[in-house]
């Protein structure tokens, strides 16, 4: 496992990926994105049980299915830091033939991605299904899914919620990226949310929250406390409060970068704010 320090620096590189990605094709999400590195270096890095190599099988390994498939950059930047796929792949991100589309999908085959995800709302059903074909299998390992808080507006979240309290799916950790920002604005003005973890716990999850996840060692350790709760007859959901485009102050406490690329100008800017560690591709 990687020491501290190798993650911060790997979180460092990973938010000036995102934002090279984003700005060389002008286009793309970097809020949402540089809000989550933290949890993705430390779900892949620290958390995971993982086989080397990849099959879409993935039995004896734990899975990760995103749900929310527009923070994207993020997800490449840390599969190919992994050693998923080459990183100067990186490069090709957005691009016509690119196996880095906007959005993950399937038929690119590229490795480390196992569902098309975008249309937001279904990533719930598709962990749940896995979870559940993993008990039949006889394999122990967790599945693990992420989701941004506008996306639960979506209907089809909580009829699978409450289906997987139900049905005691007890070996997924769902986990709720709670910025508070959408692409309309912020989630109180779109449609107010309200107690999140209150919601999950009267629908009978397991809940807890990582109060800062921006604070490597809060997701690490919040995450592990996750683990430790599984298999006890309730399906585990972390309620993770991050913020949209950390890491670059302009894009920080604002809706505005959910799904905007920074100029030339401004691409100098937060690159300065988030100095070289491990090399650019």
């Amino acid at each position: 496992m990687p020491n501290t320090q190798e993650l911060q620096d790997l979180v460092i590189q990973v938010r000036r990926d995102i934002l090279r990605m984003v700005h060389k094709v002008n286009s793309g999400h970097p809020g949402g994105s540089l809000g989550c590195t933290e949890f993705f270096v430390a779900l892949y890095n620290e958390i995971m049980e993982l086989k080397d190599g990849f099959d879409m099988d993935g039995h004896g390994e734990d899975l990760f299915f995103l749900s929310n498939g527009h923070i994207s950059p993020v997800f490449y930047s840390v599969l190919a830091r992994r050693g998923y796929f080459p990183v100067d792949e990186l490069n090709t991100f957005r691009l016509i033939d690119s196996r880095l589309q906007g959005h993950p999908t399937t038929h690119e085959g590229l490795p480390g991605v196992r569902i098309a995800s975008g249309s937001l709302g279904q990533g719930m059903s598709v962990a749940i299904g896995a979870a559940l074909s993993k008990k039949l299998n006889g394999d122990d390992h967790l599945v693990y899914s992420l989701h941004g808080d506008g996306e639960l507006q979506e209907g089809q979240n909580w009829e699978a919620i409450m289906y997987a309290a139900g049905k005691k799916v007890d070996n997924l950790i769902a986990t709720i990226d709670r910025n508070g920002q959408q692409i309309d604005g912020s989630t109180e003005d779109v449609m107010p949310l309200g107690d999140v973890a209150e919601k999950f716990k009267v629908f009978g999850w397991d809940v807890m929250e990582i109060e800062n996840g921006n604070d490597l060692n809060q997701v690490i350790e919040g995450l592990k406390e996750a683990k430790s709760r599984t298999g006890k007859g309730k399906p585990v959901c972390v309620v993770m409060t991050t913020e949209m485009g950390n890491g670059v102050d302009f894009m920080m406490h604002t809706h505005a970068w959910h799904g905007k690329a920074p100029n030339d100008e401004q691409l100098e800017t937060a690159l300065a704010q988030n100095p070289e560690t491990l090399g650019d591709y």
